[in-house]
C-alpha cells in the first residue's frame, strides 16, 4: 500500500510523460513519500503508451492503465481512482500546468484530517499565465456556475487536486468532459475541503484539448449534480440549495413581520406611515439577519467568519441593495415595457431575492480557511 497516488491522465502526451512522471517521483525522494504514479492513458497513437512502459522498467513505483474505451479526461480520472494502490489520491496534468512541488503540501493538508485539497488558480496567491481571451471567458463561466453549488470554493473546476478514497470509494461519478473535480464535489460524501493557491501555466508543448463546446456540457453536469442533490440529502450541494430554502423562508417571515409592525405602528401607536414605514422595514431587516445567522447560515458561522457586527452591517446594505434592485426593475419593465404592476413587482423580488442570497453568501456569511 502506498501512501498516495498520483494520477496523471493522459492522450498523445508523448513530449511530456517522460519529465512528468520523473518530476513527480523526484518530489516523492525528496520528502520521502511512498508514491505511486499511475499514468491513464487514453489510448495514445503516439510514443506516450512505450515511454511509461520504459520508465516501469526502471521505477517500480510507475503503472499504467491503458483505456480502450470511454475516452476522455474525466472518465480516465475516474478509473484511475478504481485502480489506484492508495488511500490518497492526486491528479495532475501532465503537460506541467500543475506545480509537481505541491504535492507533497497537498498530501500534508489531507493528512490533517481535510477531505478534499483543491490547487486554486482565483484565490489569493493563485493565478494563470499565457490564457487568451476566450479561454478565460470559458473558465470563469464554468467557475461561476460551479461557485452557485460550492460558492466556499473558489476553483470548483481545478484539475488539480487531493482527494480521500473514501470520497469517491461510493459516489456514482457519471464523469464527462474536464471538469472532474466538480461531479467529486457534488456526488462525493464529504466535509472539509481546503484550496492552496497555484499559478496555472498553460501548456508549452502539445496542444490544449478543450474547446468551446465543452461550456454546454459543463451546464448539463451543473444541472445533474443539483438534481442528484435533491435526492441525497448527504451531498454538499443539498447542503447548499437546503439554504437557499431557508433564505426563502426567511425572506417571507421578514414580510410577515414588515406588514405587521407596519400596521401596529400606524393602527394603534397612530405613527406617520411615513416614518412608520423605514422603522418596519429595519425591524424586518434584523429579524431577517438573526434568523438567518442562526438558522440558515448556522453551521457556516461556527466556523470561521466574520465578526457579528460585520456581518449585521454587511446583511444592511446588501438588504437595501435588493430593495433597490426590486424598485429599480419594477419602474423598468412597467414604464418601458407595459409590465403588469403585479407581475413586475414579483419578477423584482425574484431577481431581488437571487442578489440578496448570492451576495450575503460571498460577503455577509463568506467563510474563510
Amino acid at each position: 500500500m502506498y501512501d498516495l497516488t498520483v494520477l496523471i491522465p493522459t492522450f498523445n502526451e508523448e513530449a511530456n510523460i517522460r519529465n512528468i512522471v520523473m518530476a513527480v517521483d523526484a518530489v516523492f525522494h525528496e520528502h520521502s513519500l511512498h508514491g505511486q504514479i499511475l499514468v491513464v492513458d487514453d489510448n495514445s497513437s503516439d510514443a506516450t503508451i512505450s515511454i511509461v512502459h520504459e520508465l516501469m522498467m526502471s521505477k517500480e513505483n510507475v503503472e499504467i492503465l491503458i483505456r480502450e474505451k470511454d475516452h476522455g479526461l474525466s472518465q480516465s480520472v475516474a478509473d484511475g481512482f478504481s485502480h489506484a494502490l492508495s488511500d490518497v489520491f492526486i491528479v495532475i496534468d501532465a503537460d506541467f500546468s500543475h506545480p509537481p512541488v505541491l504535492i507533497p503540501r497537498m498530501y500534508e493538508e489531507i493528512r490533517k484530517g481535510n477531505d478534499i485539497i483543491i490547487g486554486s488558480r482565483y484565490m489569493e496567491g493563485g493565478g494563470i499565465k499565457k490564457w487568451p481571451l476566450k479561454r478565460r471567458i470559458i473558465s470563469i463561466g464554468a467557475t461561476f456556475l460551479g461557485r452557485l453549488l460550492f460558492p466556499d470554493i473558489t476553483d470548483p473546476v481545478s484539475g488539480f487536486f487531493a482527494v480521500k478514497k473514501e470520497v469517491v470509494d461510493k459516489a456514482p461519478l457519471k464523469p464527462r468532459g474536464y471538469k472532474i473535480l466538480l461531479e467529486v464535489l457534488g456526488k462525493g460524501i464529504w466535509e472539509n475541503a481546503k484550496e492552496i493557491p497555484f499559478e496555472f501555466v498553460d501548456r508549452e508543448i502539445g496542444s490544449s484539448k478543450l474547446k468551446t463546446g465543452t461550456i454546454i456540457d459543463y451546464a448539463r453536469q451543473v444541472a445533474d449534480i443539483t438534481l442528484y442533490s435533491f435526492s441525497h440529502h448527504n451531498s454538499a450541494a443539498w447542503r447548499e440549495w437546503k439554504r437557499v430554502f431557508k433564505f426563502g423562508i426567511v425572506g417571507i417571515s421578514g414580510i410577515v413581520i414588515n406588514l405587521g409592525i407596519l400596521f401596529l405602528l400606524v393602527e394603534f401607536f397612530t405613527m406617520n406611515k411615513d416614518l412608520a414605514s423605514p422603522i418596519a422595514i429595519e425591524i424586518s431587516i434584523l429579524s431577517n439577519f438573526i434568523l438567518n445567522d442562526l438558522w440558515t447560515f448556522g453551521s457556516i458561522e461556527n466556523k470561521k467568519v466574520a465578526g457579528r457586527w460585520h456581518r449585521l452591517v454587511a446583511f444592511n446594505i446588501v438588504s437595501v441593495g435588493g430593495a433597490a434592485i426590486n424598485y429599480g426593475i419594477f419602474l423598468m419593465l412597467t414604464t418601458w415595457f407595459a409590465v403588469y404592476y403585479l407581475a413586475a413587482q414579483l419578477i423584482g423580488i425574484v431577481i431581488a431575492f437571487v442578489w440578496n442570497f448570492l451576495v450575503n453568501r460571498r460577503v455577509t456569511w463568506k467563510r474563510t480557511q
